[in-house]
């Protein structure tokens, strides 16, 4: 999709939302906007989506329907900062990376793991020394991770994503914390699509009986982990599944993870 179009998608929603830049970033001669949708609420969710720009749906599905989404919110007291294209120029392109072929995601923090030995992902389970905020990478991830630590942690944060791996139509997470908030939100999903369970998914994860993965990746959703935000997830519904079916996946997890907010606990 053309992001100028997509940018006044997102604009269209300042009726129910609060709807800026937190940034720009170019590539050639184009220039991108950046955009935070902010509805104000008691306790606070993130929301991102679009790292991967082969990755659509969750881009989609919050240009299409936040104005229910911001509803269901506000009729609980949740207050929403939603990032809804953190990689436009990939998104535009239909490509992974941006257009320089950086890899905006994994390049929230680093791990060390032996003094002076510092590593982006925990491949394998191993002690870490301490981590840290990582002031390098792309620059989608330096200006989406600069505004996300302008706030206090959220209550919760979800991040949306699409697996271009995984042949057929699925869905699974990335999941910290307690995995009985989460089996809820996978057994509805499983009314639409498939959950990949008890099955490898890349070289590095593998999903549970749940559909559920825990991994430490140096992403977005490790960073909120390890701040200690109760409820955190990668969402992950595969490129084949229909446009339709991935919406309602999206929104079962969105409007979940908005109920776990307003629970408060």
């Amino acid at each position: 999709m053309n992001y100028t179009d997509y940018a006044k998608r997102i604009r269209a929603h300042a009726q129910v939302a609060d709807v800026s830049e937190y940034g720009r970033v170019t590539e050639g001669d184009q220039d991108y906007p950046l955009f935070r949708l902010v509805v104000p609420g008691e306790r606070w969710l993130v929301i991102t989506s679009g790292f991967h720009g082969e990755e659509p749906a969750g881009p989609l599905t919050l240009a299409e329907h936040f104005p229910a989404v911001a509803a269901y919110a506000v009729e609980r007291g949740v207050g929403l900062r939603v990032y809804p294209c953190i990689n436009p120029s990939g998104f535009e392109a239909g490509t992974r990376y941006n257009r320089s072929g950086e890899k905006p995601n994994n390049d929230f923090l680093r791990y060390e793991v032996a003094p002076g030995e510092w590593v982006g992902e925990l491949n394998v389970a191993r002690p870490i020394l301490r981590w840290a905020l990582y002031d390098g990478g792309p620059k989608e991830t330096r200006a989406i991770r600069s505004e996300l630590a302008r706030y206090a942690a959220p209550a919760a944060a979800l991040d949306i994503h699409q697996d271009d791996y995984l042949g057929g139509a699925s869905t699974y997470a990335y999941t910290f914390g307690d995995k009985a908030a989460y089996r809820p939100l996978v057994e509805a999903s499983a009314k639409h699509v498939a959950v990949v369970r008890s099955q490898k998914v890349d070289d590095h994860s593998f999903a549970d009986a749940d559909g559920l993965i825990e991994y430490h990746d140096g992403s977005v959703t490790d960073w909120y982990a390890r701040q200690g935000v109760p409820y955190t997830a990668a969402l992950e519904t595969t490129t084949p599944t229909p446009r339709d079916v991935c919406d309602a996946v999206n929104l079962i997890w969105i409007r979940g993870f908005i109920d776990l907010v307003a629970r408060g606990g």
